[in-house]
């Protein structure tokens, strides 16, 4: 995969990498202001300032939002991934081919957003131009408040948005086909071929099909089959859907992923670049040093911890690596561990990172948006199988530990002891965390109500058991106003994190930094956003096909034929699921986590829902796959990155990353068959059943006392698997006593007590076995 921050090495001086970083730095500006939380008060003073009515500081118009940021993500794209600098050296061909395709890149944007501004129904720039909005909107208005007093209604203010009149006709079919080409094309060199490759095969599928309908007639196969229109068959009939790729909030170029790009992700791709620069790195693996030390791992814990907090807030495994692995491998070589081991532990902590609550990165915020469910809860969701991850790496590292012989160190060697401005720079760390998750944590109507806030002057009323708050002081009706809400959540931290980096005396010395920082963070925007458009394009093309609702109904049905459902039938379904778990690790080899899960969920998610998993069980089972494919060969890029820094094999250090991280694999097929593991109401709706209905044998509450005795269950499995994938417990494992543990850590897991209580029996037994031999040979030796 091309590596789309390979354009950082290129010298500052290039005028046009400044140029990027300066569009960069104004387009998180404009970002922020975009999403910034609502301030009381702030609205009236900048009214007062300026004497501008009407004036917006926050939550622009996405109508005109939209279509600029999409130039000036293009501009930036072209300037700091330039592909004319790229072919610069290669001959005079590929440096005109480059220097066309940067061109074409910035000019297809303009054109699409130009495009955008004159179809979308609540513009219509052209009518606007002409004069001819007005007056439909006049002439509209005039007939319903005449229809309105014929009525005896009150008279209406306002109509709905006409329809364009003036809008590109034909020439929208030119429009949105070269802007398709131009982003897929300019993927490639960015992004890398396996994204754009997905991309091309599903729209050539699209394609054929439409052809298929044209010119043989609608009487085939319907995978085989895209209808536009009736007859007589003409390809005019499609222009509807070429105007949904345009204006459409949902599959359009500038829809959803606009939407949540710029109104909710955005402030936490800026923190992560500001984490990214912050000294706070080097004191938090400090801190988990210590807690560690006199543990077996020792380094290899404090590598699991450091990258668990860290990748919460940088969301990238790659990015991960980098930043913790340079200072936690060459600790864990020191120790002892073997450099393929070692890679692989920073490999699976730092792809864990993106699991971890309660930030987890990009994907799970368009996870999120995807299953409508509040982020907030998604964090909820995702903390036992966090646990469950990090406490199997934590058994992997102790199980290597004593393969390897090596003994907890104990002494606090003097590199690793925390100074006083370690702590000052752990604050940059900890603050925006605790920030966050206050705030995301904390329901809106929480806020009021207590004695801290009528300390400081709160005014509430009790209505019975119910208190409403009348009055609230400032402070407090900020906090309210982002409580709850994601976006707001990010926001704050950032401006947190702002704040704090003068607690490092380097950012006081050189404030540019910070500057520098946050253009880059632009920049990575920009280049976010180029592989969203290759996804938009197999989102709309699968949703003009339907062939992900043709799986989805042809398996139901071929279920239903053998009598079978969740319930019913756990082979059938197991099946599915692990021919999802291996679409989701192939379409994601060399992919960002992002592409790679939104791929998948777009093409088997209906599928998984339409066997009975609630939707957001279904996201959340392929989202962990999309994660795990960053450690998976042939093309583990996490795992890669670590071997960059250990010198050891790639491939073998991806396979150690697996081993590691092998419950990457297992915990989401468990959270498929027991959705009360992941804790909220959504995990356990029943997709085809009436709205709000449960799955069977679910009510939507959590029943502890069970769920602690599952969570009893998977701990002792996932000890018996640790052990087995390292072949050596207390004293090696041999073949015979491998397998029996794999059999029982998969009994373990079943629903009947008839088969795991016996389990549990025989595995407490095998274990004390196990340790018996172990002091005897010890006593031996």
């Amino acid at each position: 995969m091309a590596d789309p921050t390979d354009e950082n090495a290129q010298p500052a001086r290039d005028p046009a990498i400044r140029i990027a970083l300066v569009m960069g730095f104004f387009l998180v500006c404009m970002g922020m202001l975009n999403s910034m939380p609502a301030i009381p008060g702030l609205q009236d003073l900048v009214v007062g300032l300026t004497g501008i009515e009407g004036i917006v500081i926050r939550r622009f118009s996405y109508e005109y939002l939209f279509p600029l940021a999409f130039v000036i993500m293009m501009i930036i794209v072209a300037l700091r991934h330039s592909q004319f600098r790229h072919y610069r050296e290669r001959g005079r061909k590929l440096r005109a081919f480059g220097l066309f395709m940067d061109i074409a890149l910035v000019t297809m944007a303009i054109i699409v957003a130009v495009s955008y501004l004159i179809e979308i129904d609540s513009v219509c720039l052209i009518d606007q131009i002409t004069g001819t909005r007005a007056e439909l909107i006049s002439g509209a208005l005039a007939r319903e408040i005449e229809f309105a007093q014929m009525m005896g209604l009150p008279e209406p203010t306002s109509v709905d948005d006409p329809e364009c009149v003036g809008n590109l006709g034909v020439w929208i079919f030119a429009v949105v086909g070269l802007g398709v080409a131009t982003f897929l094309g300019y993927n490639i060199r960015v992004w890398g071929l396996p994204l754009v490759g997905v991309a091309i095969l599903v729209a050539a599928y699209t394609m054929l099909t439409i052809a298929v309908w044209y010119f043989l007639g609608p009487d085939h196969n319907r995978y085989l089959v895209t209808l536009l229109g009736g007859e007589p068959r003409t390809l005019l009939d499609g222009r509807p859907n070429i105007e949904m790729v345009l204006t459409s909030n949902a599959q359009g170029l500038l829809g959803q992923f606009m939407n949540i790009l710029l109104n909710t992700v955005f402030p936490y791709i800026v923190l992560g670049n500001l984490f990214g620069v912050s000294a706070g790195g080097k004191s938090l693996i400090k801190l988990a040093f210590i807690f560690t030390r006199r543990l077996r791992g020792g380094p290899a814990h404090a590598a699991i911890i450091s990258s668990a907090m860290f990748g919460t807030i940088s969301g990238g495994p790659v990015v991960n690596v980098l930043s913790t692995g340079v200072l936690t491998i060459p600790m864990m070589l020191q120790r002892g561990f073997s450099r393929v081991f070692a890679g692989g532990v920073e490999a699976a902590a730092s792809s864990g990172g993106q699991i971890m609550p309660p930030v987890m990165g990009v994907a799970a915020f368009v996870l999120a948006t995807m299953t409508a469910v509040p982020y907030s809860q998604v964090i909820v969701a995702a903390t036992i199988p966090a646990a469950a991850y990090f406490g199997a790496l934590f058994v992997s590292v102790i199980f290597q530990a004593r393969k390897q012989g090596i003994e907890a160190q104990g002494v606090l060697p003097p590199d690793m002891r925390m100074t006083r401005t370690d702590y000052l720079h752990l604050v940059m760390i900890l603050g925006p965390v605790l920030l966050i998750l206050f705030l995301l944590v904390t329901p809106k109507d929480a806020i009021g109500c207590g004695p801290i806030t009528d300390f400081f002057g709160a005014v509430t009323v009790m209505r019975g058991e119910v208190c409403r708050v009348e009055t609230l002081p400032w402070f407090f009706q900020v906090v309210q106003n982002s409580a709850g809400d994601a976006g707001s959540a990010g926001w704050w931290a950032t401006a947190l994190l702002m704040v704090l980096f003068f607690l490092d005396k380097d950012i006081r010395r050189m404030p540019g930094k910070l500057i520098e920082a946050l253009a880059e963070a632009g920049v990575m925007v920009s280049t976010l956003y180029l592989m969203f458009l290759a996804v938009s394009v197999i989102d709309f093309c699968l949703n003009l096909t339907g062939l992900s609702n043709y799986i989805a109904l042809d398996a139901t049905q071929a279920l239903a034929s053998i009598g079978g459902s969740i319930g019913q039938n756990a082979v059938f379904l197991f099946i599915a699921l692990l021919a999802t778990m291996l679409l989701a690790i192939l379409l994601g080899m060399g992919m960002p986590t992002v592409p790679a899960y939104l791929n998948v969920a777009l093409l088997m998610g209906p599928l998984l829902s339409g066997l009975g998993i609630a939707t957001f069980t279904a996201h959340m089972f392929i989202f962990y796959f999309a994660v795990a494919s960053a450690i998976t060969p042939p093309v583990a890029i996490a795992a890669f990155a670590a071997a960059s820094i250990t010198k050891a094999d790639p491939m073998m250090t991806g396979f150690s990353a697996v081993k590691s991280g092998i419950v990457m694999f297992l915990i989401p097929f468990l959270f498929a068959f027991y959705p009360e593991l992941l804790l909220i109401e959504a995990a356990q709706i029943d997709p085809n059943g009436a709205a709000g209905a449960h799955l069977p044998g679910y009510d939507g509450h959590v029943a502890w006392l069970p769920l602690a005795w599952l969570i009893a269950r998977l701990c002792l499995a996932l000890y018996l698997v640790g052990s087995v994938l390292a072949f050596f417990d207390l004293r090696p494992i041999g073949v015979a006593e491998s397998v029996l543990r794999l059999v029982l850590a998969v009994l373990l897991m079943t629903s009947s007590p008839f088969v795991y209580l016996p389990a549990i029996g025989v595995t407490l037994a095998v274990l004390v076995w196990h340790a018996r031999a172990a002091r005897t040979q010890m006593v031996q030796t």
